[in-house]
């Protein structure tokens, strides 16, 4: 990776803030307080030495927990904030979507406040003349625009703070939980927006609790855990870590442990190998071998899909049920399949273990994901609707013990 293709560097990057503990309501106290060495503050540590770069071109994730710090780290970078220790580096024109709607006036009309708004993001009066049409049909809030501010409903005014935000001539977007803005109707516009970002190549850093935007919309992502990075990689990957993670503090809540997330671990040493070649044809078998640790006295069952690596869409899962194992030790499996509908596609296996009840309680990392891509020797006769773009039925083998 070279400094020119870096949109955003994020160099051990740490921040702090001080909270009161208690009220001084005299010189004398505040006096007393300092001389017994009593602070009337407590020093809370939200970043602990953030480090990690976004390319240009990416539509990088960044997730966590409440109070992990991610939000915190979004406002480091639209510079709204001062790192206390470390820098932030932008290369290129970045436009915030953190505080929407930040200098709207009540008073005024929607209209008046689109001209308002698109001068904060250094739109002249002429740019907006011819922005104004576009930026109210897509808040679809034409027949509110000569209405005071004050008489909006909240949602109505992040749509139309929304709707001046998109239309700036910016390189890098910063997305805070903005995929939940107004009704069904205009999230379905704004995932199209989205997916257009995502074609057009624009760099993009979104923050988010859904996992499924997560794995919908980025190529890469960070878990931020208590101020620090805790994975980085692949959407997949990070994804599945945040699941597990809330999952393990669903068991400690229920369970009163004071045990951190980490030592709750019930499935270990996931492995998955791929038997068949890297490169097969249609009428060969897809063969692997799948093997897990476990550590409680659970049942346990494997889960997996063959995914499409160029559109993420399944191609093929598998959930058996029928598989349920019970009790500690180690689980050995192997699966065969055949996949004969498809075409010049490259697959992953992606693998996860899952309990009774149907919880994730361990994933293959994209370290663990094999891949395997498919190539038809009779191409000249396959037809479009040979070519499977849905999902295909199951009809695989399991063998138990390896």
């Amino acid at each position: 990776m070279t400094e020119n293709n870096i949109a955003v560097k994020i160099d051990h990057v740490s921040k702090s803030f001080r909270l009161p503990t208690e009220a001084s309501t005299s010189l004398r106290t505040t006096m007393v307080n300092y001389f017994r060495g009593i602070k009337g503050y407590k020093e809370q540590h939200i970043l602990k030495d953030i480090s990690f770069d976004v390319e240009k071109g990416d539509f990088f994730g960044i997730v966590g927990k409440n109070g992990s710090g991610k939000s915190t780290l979004l406002k480091i970078i639209s510079q709204i904030y001062a790192p206390e220790k470390g820098a932030v580096t932008v290369n290129g024109n970045l436009v915030s979507f953190i505080e929407l709607g930040v200098g709207f006036n009540p008073e005024l009309t929607g209209r008046e406040n689109v001209y308002l708004n698109g001068a904060l993001l250094g739109f002249s009066k002429k740019e907006m003349d011819e922005l104004y049409d576009e930026v109210v049909a897509f808040s679809e809030l034409e027949e509110f625009m000569d209405r005071k501010l004050k008489n909006y409903s909240s949602g109505m005014q992040v749509r139309l703070a929304f709707s001046i935000a998109i239309h700036a001539d910016s390189e890098i977007l910063l997305l805070d939980e903005i995929l939940a803005v107004g009704d069904e109707a205009f999230q379905a516009k704004c995932n199209d927006y989205f997916l257009q970002l995502k074609e057009e190549g624009k760099t993009v850093i979104l923050v988010t609790h859904d996992m499924g935007s997560v794995k919908k919309y980025c190529n890469k992502a960070v878990l931020i855990d208590d101020g620090e990075v805790k994975v980085i990689g692949s959407p997949d990957d990070v994804a599945n870590q945040y699941s597990l993670d809330n999952f393990a503090r669903v068991i400690s809540d229920k369970a009163e442990e004071a045990e951190e997330v980490e030592k709750i671990v019930e499935v270990d040493q996931l492995t998955v190998k791929m038997n068949s070649p890297e490169i097969i044809t249609e009428s060969d078998t897809i063969d692997f071998d799948i093997s897990y640790q476990v550590l409680s006295e659970i049942e346990s069952y494997i889960a997996f899909s063959i995914t499409d690596v160029a559109s993420n869409a399944w191609i093929y899962n598998d959930n058996s049920f029928d598989l349920m194992t019970e009790g500690k030790g180690k689980k050995s499996f192997n699966y065969q399949v055949k996949l004969p509908m498809l075409n010049s596609r490259k697959l992953k296996l992606q693998v996860s273990v899952r309990n009774g009840k149907n919880e994730m309680v361990a994933f293959a990392s994209s370290e663990n994901t094999p891949m395997i891509i498919i190539e038809r020797t009779d191409v000249k006769t396959i037809s479009e609707k040979d070519s499977a773009t849905g999902v295909i039925n199951r009809n695989g083998n399991w063998r138990i013990g390896l």
